[in-house]
């Protein structure tokens, strides 16, 4: 079939709006139409390098839709059920979905080339076979996935505010409770507040930390912040290095969530100047060059205060058991989703959608697809 979906050629080009071929679902696959796509900077980061990946690729890894079509021995998914997409894959039988990381799942090793683990290259671009980004491909109206990398959701919830349950609200949310092992009593500073470290912070105050310290230059993002929780907000780590050692009688902070939308090793370097003895630095955020160098520490530092370096992907979440929960939460207003859609666009308005996020008028900007 046909569809219409957005491309990057190459490296350092811009979203281009295509006509694509989606192949029927083979064995193990899902055809899925998709109804919302969440504006993530990783969409960004796939604009400047895709290392170990290929273009050109079809973007988008945060996604939310109905299935249309399965493919042989598919059991997960049906037609009609509604899904929010997966951008790591869990087969639930490797050592580490096996283990309870599923974010680790073996499958994911094709997530910058979007070949999905059957072999399959989900679309076609003028004859020439093309991948989704994560094995999603959520920019695009109709998309070729993965049993493994779709969740299916009840009908009655709201596919838009699902979208984020791909990547936004777990990716911040577990990176404060599952990374950062955020427990009652704890200070947390959350650098960067867009769209994952607003769900640090809610995440942050549901694991029942006494204060929480929204770091981030753009005065909406800080008051957006203290709505969903931030006991306290300012502009700068420095600032946030001052306020936890205030706050916690000289200590500084237990755990520090980097969930900027971009990093590098000053920024890094900074958000750690915040921590206290035993403390937890939560790297979440990543450079939009794989390659660059973005950890730069004092050694005798992390060694005398016994300093902990997290790497948290996905927040640390397994997709299957914590996408269900959160929506649970959600729906019993216990997290806030729907404010964290700031404006919605169509395909058509893709580089606008980048371009308030990149001016940090948004905290997460949605694609409606057909809309």
């Amino acid at each position: 079939m046909e569809t219409t979906g957005a491309v990057l050629r190459g490296e350092g080009d811009q979203y281009e709006l295509v006509t694509l071929q989606v192949g029927d679902p083979g064995p193990g696959e899902v055809l899925v139409e998709m109804a919302y796509a969440g504006l993530c900077h990783s969409d960004e980061h796939l604009r400047h390098s895709n290392a170990g990946g290929r273009y050109p690729i079809v973007g988008g890894h945060e996604g939310s839709g109905v299935v249309l079509a399965v493919g042989a021995g598919v059991t997960r998914v049906a037609p009609g059920d509604h899904v929010v997409a997966s951008f790591l894959p869990a087969c639930g039988t490797c050592r580490w979905c096996a283990s309870g990381r599923s974010n680790l799942c073996n499958l994911g090793a094709t997530i910058g080339t979007g070949q999905l683990p059957t072999g399959t290259w989900p679309f076609r671009l003028d004859g020439e076979e093309l991948g989704a980004f994560c094995m999603v491909g959520a920019f695009a109206r109709h998309s070729l996935l993965h049993e493994a990398s779709v969740i299916r959701i009840h009908p009655w919830l709201p596919l838009d505010t699902a979208a984020l349950m791909a990547c936004s609200v777990p990716t911040g949310w577990g990176s404060a409770v599952y990374a950062g092992g955020t427990r009652p009593g704890d200070t947390v500073v959350v650098v960067g507040c867009g769209g994952v470290g607003a769900n640090a912070v809610q995440g942050a105050v549901h694991a029942g930390a006494s204060h929480v310290v929204a770091v981030d230059p753009v005065a909406f993002r800080r008051e957006f912040a203290l709505t969903v929780g931030a006991t306290h907000a300012v502009g700068t780590s420095k600032e946030a290095a001052a306020l936890a050692r205030e706050l916690t009688w000289g200590n500084g902070a237990d755990v520090v969530v980097l969930a900027l939308g971009s990093t590098d090793a000053e920024s890094t370097r900074l958000a750690a100047r915040c921590l206290g003895k035993g403390g937890t630095l939560v790297l979440t955020a990543l450079a939009d060059v794989a390659s660059d160098v973005t950890l730069s520490l004092q050694g005798n530092g992390v060694t005398a205060y016994e300093h902990r370096i997290q790497g948290a992907l996905f927040g640390s979440c397994n997709a299957h058991r914590d996408v269900p929960m959160l929506l649970r939460l959600a729906e019993e207003g216990k997290l806030e989703l729907d404010r964290l859609v700031t404006r919605r666009y169509s395909l058509d308005q893709l580089h606008q959608g980048f371009a308030d996020q990149a001016a940090g008028e948004t905290i997460r900007g949605l694609l409606v697809h057909g809309g």
